[in-house]
């Protein structure tokens, strides 16, 4: 099992980290917590070190 973070991406594009070292349904379940206070940025989950990034549903985006 790998750690997971959450990622957040501003209306410019901007990415930053939001919280790391977390297992998957911790960083699921954060995401979806940030998702739903309704702000206009995009949050999702990727495992450290990986290309395939997922949402907060853990459907995996196209990277």
């Amino acid at each position: 099992m790998g750690t997971y973070r959450v990622m957040r991406q501003d209306d410019n594009g901007n990415r930053f980290v939001v919280a790391r070292d977390l297992d998957r349904a911790e960083a699921r379940r954060l995401a979806a917590e940030f998702e739903a206070r309704g702000h206009k940025q995009m949050y999702w989950v990727e495992a450290d070190g990986t290309a395939r990034p997922e949402t907060a549903d853990g459907t995996v985006r196209n990277a």
